[in-house]
């Protein structure tokens, strides 16, 4: 699954957005065409951190849209700070990102 990480200085805050692609099946769709139960297949956690410190730890369930997008406000946060984003689904997928803060290219 691809990830995107943005952040924007907001307030006083810094906002960390995290775009995910994933399906976020919950188990209860049908498919159109076979008739059959879509399997549920969905994150679980996603965990942020900044300079290796935790500051969100976001539980998940099915009942999150497909492709959803994160957003965390920190406070002290600097240019050049470094983000980091993993998460793990209910069928043991993981991944992670990085970005720096202030860098959005």
């Amino acid at each position: 699954m691809s990830m995107k990480i943005k952040t924007r200085e907001k307030e006083g805050t810094t906002e960390i957005l995290v775009a995910m692609k994933h399906p976020m099946e919950s188990g209860q769709a049908v498919d159109s065409k076979t008739k059959e139960k879509i399997p549920a297949h969905f994150i679980q956690k996603v965990t942020i951190a900044l300079n290796g410190k935790t500051v969100a730890d976001i539980n998940v369930g099915p009942a999150v849209s497909r492709d959803p997008l994160f957003a965390v406000a920190v406070k002290g946060a600097k240019n050049g700070d470094k983000v980091k984003v993993s998460w793990s689904d209910n069928k043991g997928q993981k991944g992670e990102g990085e970005a720096t803060v202030g860098d959005n290219s």
